[in-house]
């Protein structure tokens, strides 16, 4: 009989962890997702990043399909205040970006390059990038020591995300934003300079 003690209290354990993974998947709606970028996928990989990634999916907006211009404000690193309306009449790229962000620090520089040739052709285009989670001095710093030229929003606790209307659900998001103020499209993740320019230059051949 006690040969068969440590079989039996082995199946105990065995029930015990099975049953607690049930749980645990009961209350995590993806637990069983296939979907790499779900939060619960992200969660079970173990890497700690503490952000949700996306892939760098690209969603288009016909004019007929946009909803009213963006309300979105805060204050620039230089401490100035600043909205969406101040940019009426051009085309604006909105950048949620942090330092601490792998993928937003990757992208930086296709969005300097971009920035920096519609500045030399003199395009109708203003760049904002939109800060998430890191104080002042530590953005200020970070920009400065990347070469950013284009000016980004302080992190205020996350009024500026909730006024981007749920777009903004990955870590980094662009949006580029009609001369209306109305969101035209959207990247999900990293973008490339080429898709960047691609989607800005779409949306100034739009009339009206």
């Amino acid at each position: 009989m006690s040969l068969d003690a440590p079989k039996s209290r082995r199946l105990t354990l065995t029930v015990i962890a099975a049953m607690a993974v049930g749980v645990l998947c009961l209350g995590v709606s993806s637990c069983g997702s296939s979907d790499a970028n779900s939060i619960a996928a992200q969660a079970r990989s173990g890497d700690g990043k503490g952000y949700v990634s996306g892939d760098g999916s690209i969603e288009h907006l016909a004019p007929d399909q946009r909803s009213s211009p963006l309300t979105l404000s805060g204050l620039t690193m230089q401490g100035t205040q600043w909205k969406v309306a101040d940019a009426r009449n051009h085309v604006l790229i909105l950048n949620v970006w942090g330092q601490w962000c792998g993928p937003c620090v990757a992208e930086m520089p296709q969005l300097q390059k971009v920035w920096a040739q519609l500045s030399a052709a003199r395009k109708p285009v203003q760049f904002m990038g939109v800060n998430e989670r890191d104080g002042v001095q530590t953005a200020r710093a970070f920009l400065l020591a990347n070469k950013i030229t284009y000016p980004s929003l302080q992190d205020d606790g996350g009024g500026t995300l909730l006024a981007l209307r749920g777009k903004a659900n990955t870590t980094p998001t662009t949006l580029v934003l009609d001369r209306q103020g109305r969101i035209a499209a959207r990247v999900s993740g990293p973008v490339a300079a080429a898709t960047l320019s691609g989607l800005v230059n779409d949306v100034l051949g739009e009339s009206g």
